[in-house]
């Protein structure tokens, strides 16, 4: 068959080995009926992602004969890439992003390794977070949750847009509909979870959506700048967090709250008083693509600022939402240009040097910062399905 080959015909597949093998060695043993997830275990360690991951490669060891046939694999993967970069421009289109942020959005090498090398799980989980995005995007809400939902059960690094994706169904929808939705979401963790369920529930929750997690130094891409002894301390994991918290809470006061056009207190104590009907859907209205995208990956990128470590892959999450996010921070093209380049630059050094993570750092830090920045004058763009008098907004109501 055409797809089969050995590492000698291809001398890319060494570069595969990293993580695939582990995942190979995991996903086989749920295969041969393990469902305790604390004893599913692998060369790098113990299976630490969610359900939906278990699934996702479950499949592909099926079909790459255990995953052996790594060149099929990566074929797979080519395809996934050609189909999330479609959604990706798709969303970018809805936001009516100008068409020069398209080529850095298809030139990343780093990116190309995630997907046709490494064959990370992360290439699914942003592939549903920007499935997400779109479908949020035309409105159709109950996709968007259940999108989002399973990018979460593929990988826990989707849970740092789960600020931004709270308040814009907050405010796109009745309570009733936001909580239904927040509901679903639920319960699809709750499906995928099952079969580990019954066995060792606790052991599912701890591994799968483990917050304990110990970080070694010579693997962080971000903080490479800092001494090991301060990257390791308590006190800069506290800060790294308290900084999070503070920057959601300044784009949620300050930018995320905009459609409502209310205070972040006024908005709290209105949330459980059922608003008149007209009010509710002139503040949908003001939920517009753009608002939608920009919320989402900015609590993406907010995240990723404060993460106490990065890793290669994390690179998918930032590399098709830095021209977004940078242009929205109404920087010039030329600018654009310049942060992606210092950053895909700083992202293909490899192993990581002082150098190479202040700039990781720096080019995260200006996109936050320049789009709180660029979208200070935002808000008064209401494109969006139209309220007739009876107080229906045209829109997909899934």
């Amino acid at each position: 068959m055409v797809f089969q080959a050995s590492e000698h015909q291809n001398p890319l597949l060494h570069d595969t080995e990293i993580d695939w093998e582990a995942y190979m060695q995991q996903v086989s043993q749920y295969l041969d009926g393990e469902r305790d997830y604390t004893l599913i275990k692998g060369d790098t360690g113990p299976l630490v992602y969610p359900a939906a991951h278990v699934y996702f490669y479950s499949l592909l060891y099926k079909v790459t004969d255990g995953g052996k046939n790594i060149l099929l694999a990566q074929a797979i993967f080519a395809w996934l890439y050609l189909g999330i970069l479609t959604i990706v421009m798709a969303c970018y289109r809805m936001a009516r992003a100008p068409p020069y942020l398209f080529p850095p959005l298809i030139l990343s090498k780093r990116l190309h390794s995630i997907f046709l090398l490494r064959l990370f799980n992360d290439c699914f989980a942003v592939g549903f977070l920007f499935l997400a995005v779109y479908a949020y995007q035309h409105r159709i809400w109950t996709v968007g949750s259940v999108a989002y939902s399973f990018g979460v059960g593929t990988k826990m690094s989707l849970l740092l847009a789960g600020p931004a994706v709270g308040i814009i169904l907050l405010q796109a929808l009745p309570l009733r509909r936001a909580l239904n939705a927040a509901f679903l979401m639920a319960q699809v963790q709750l499906t995928i979870a099952w079969p580990f369920i019954p066995r060792n529930p606790i052991g599912y929750i701890s591994k799968a959506f483990e917050l304990s997690r110990r970080f070694l130094y010579k693997w962080t891409v971000n903080w490479r700048f800092v001494d090991e002894k301060t990257f390791l301390s308590r006190e800069f994991a506290i800060a790294l967090v308290s900084a999070n918290l503070g920057l959601l809470g300044l784009f949620a006061a300050s930018r995320w709250l905009k459609p409502s056009r209310q205070s972040m207190p006024k908005f709290l104590m209105a949330i459980w008083k059922p608003r008149p009907l007209l009010v509710q859907q002139q503040m949908s209205s003001r939920v517009t693509a753009s608002f939608t995208m920009t919320a989402i990956l900015t609590s993406m990128m907010v995240g990723l600022l404060c993460a106490r470590s990065l890793h290669y892959q994390f690179y998918a999450y930032i590399a098709w939402s830095s021209p977004f996010l940078l242009w929205k921070s109404k920087m010039h093209p030329v600018g654009i240009y310049a942060v992606w380049a210092a950053q895909e630059w700083a992202w293909n050094v490899y192993p990581s040097t002082n150098a190479s993570s202040a700039v990781v750092v720096a080019c995260l830090f200006i996109q936050v910062l320049g789009v709180w920045w660029g979208t200070r004058g935002d808000g008064a763009d209401t494109r969006a399905p139209p309220i007739d008098r009876s107080g229906r907004s045209h829109e997909h109501v899934q």
